[in-house]
């Protein structure tokens, strides 16, 4: 009787989203609208100035964002691809400006209607932080480190602890900036510290079972460097591709122009095929390639540059909506739930479509006058809903490198796309389908309309019947 009805359109008092990375960002965004108060609290040392900063994943690796989070972001963010632009990331039709080599030869050069824009995760971030920090209500605390999820009712997160660390902590006199610890009252918090940012271990401490993780390992190395760009006798494209594809072919990779007239270039290779690090080896990897335009961009550097590895690339899905007592007032976003294997470049953004649903389901509680309570467990059963697609996609391709324990779906899905590579080769329709499905803007029942089933049995059929070669 004596519980306020909310009015509609009213607005929620404060949001608290732990981790500032770009999940983070976009997920502030949307709170924004949502939200009187909304505060980041992020444990690197960040301003509006910063881009990678060190708890950023593969922030000095090539990035993509797909066309369909292209496009939410330039919803959340009006004029920001224009932005970009500015700063030389070129925006280009995939089908156009994308020498692509497939593992059956290279794909067609043909508009696809799809338009990507290509740049570096540094700038990306930069920008994405200097535009929510300007929001009226939006407050970053930087090296601020997570201690745990505190409930304010039974079943109901109600507030979180926090503490300054490092040189931020040294160099402030009040509580927050002193390292003490600091609670922080919130109606809603978003957790997007991503895959070691220990939500695992906060939920523990709640008493909430976690149930058990999805883990597909890809053993794959990336070796990734960027450099100047040279002006004169530009190629005639904006991003080089080499497929990897079990079991033939180990080793692959990117290179794409950036803004500031640079290119930035990541090898990969699966297990022992790790790329070196030294310029020598650097450059003897990409030259191994089938595609040569990798290596011919590298030859123009007029100095070496600094390369950086990383290894840990697993695919990994925390179930969280299969917990039973997920607390209320509380969501998980980006890569707290799930992890993809970057080459697939899936990652930002699966976390710009959880940001567009969040956008949406709290917009209709507005609308509707309604609460937040019963948001959490609907948010996390849609994000689950959102993840199956990228997640089939890359997982399977990944299971498909381990001899041992490869499921008959993830097999059959390996033998359809070794046929639809082959006919994407040569047929530009059957392309342009396979273009609007890896960027997301188009069902994967596109790959399966009977128009190109009919062609991939028909490549199948034919590679039974040709001759085998006799060896020696």
């Amino acid at each position: 009787m004596g519980k306020r009805m909310r009015t509609r359109g009213d607005r929620w008092g404060t949001a608290v989203v732990v981790g500032g990375g770009h999940a983070g960002l976009v997920t502030a965004r949307v709170l924004a609208d949502h939200f009187r108060e909304v505060v980041i609290l992020e444990r690197d040392a960040v301003d509006e100035d910063t881009g990678t900063h060190p708890h950023a994943p593969q922030g000095y690796h090539a990035h993509a964002v797909l066309a369909k989070g292209s496009q939410v972001l330039e919803a959340l963010f009006p004029g920001l691809r224009a932005e970009m632009e500015e700063q030389g990331a070129p925006v280009f039709d995939y089908g156009e400006r994308i020498d692509f080599l497939l593992p059956a030869g290279l794909a067609p050069r043909c508009r696809t209607g799809v338009r990507v824009q290509s740049f570096t995760r540094d700038e990306l971030e930069r920008r994405l932080r200097r535009r929510v920090m300007a929001l009226p209500g939006v407050r970053l605390v930087p090296s601020a480190r997570c201690e745990a999820l505190v409930t304010g009712r039974p079943g109901s997160v109600g507030s979180v602890t926090y503490r300054v660390v490092g040189a931020d902590a040294a160099a402030g006199a009040a509580a927050e900036a002193a390292g003490e610890c600091v609670e922080l009252a919130a109606d809603l918090v978003v957790d997007a510290s991503g895959r070691a940012g220990g939500l695992d271990r906060r939920l523990a401490d709640l008493g909430v079972p976690v149930p058990d993780k999805r883990v597909v390992k890809a053993k794959i190395t990336y070796t990734s460097m960027s450099f100047d760009r040279p002006e004169k006798n530009p190629p005639d494209f904006d991003i080089a591709y080499q497929m990897m594809f079990a079991p033939r072919v180990s080793r692959g990779g990117v290179i794409l122009a950036v803004e500031n007239n640079r290119w930035m270039c990541s090898l990969f290779g699966f297990g022992d095929e790790a790329p070196p690090t030294d310029d020598d080896g650097y450059l003897g990897f990409a030259r191994s390639l089938g595609n040569p335009h990798l290596a011919g961009q590298l030859e123009q550097r007029e100095r070496p540059e600094d390369v950086h590895r990383y290894v840990n690339v697993n695919n990994q899905w925390n179930l969280f909506h299969q917990s039973k007592n997920w607390p209320e007032r509380l969501l998980a976003v980006g890569d707290s739930v799930c992890v993809f294997n970057p080459v697939y470049g899936q990652g930002l953004t699966v976390a710009a479509m959880e940001a567009e649903l969040l956008q949406g389901m709290l917009t209709e509680l507005r609308v509707k006058g309604r609460g937040l309570d019963g948001l959490s467990r609907r948010y996390q059963g849609r994000v689950a809903r959102l993840l199956v697609a990228p997640w089939t996609l890359s997982s399977n391709s990944d299971l498909m490198w381990n001899r041992d324990g490869q499921p008959l779906p993830a097999r059959i899905a390996h033998w359809y796309n070794k046929h639809l590579f082959a006919v994407s080769a040569r047929d530009p329709r059957v392309w342009t389908r396979f273009v609007g499905v890896v960027n997301m803007v188009a069902s994967p029942a596109a790959l399966f309309h009977p128009s190109v089933v009919r062609k991939v049995v028909a490549q199948a059929l034919s590679r039974r019947g040709a001759p085998r070669r006799t060896p020696g």
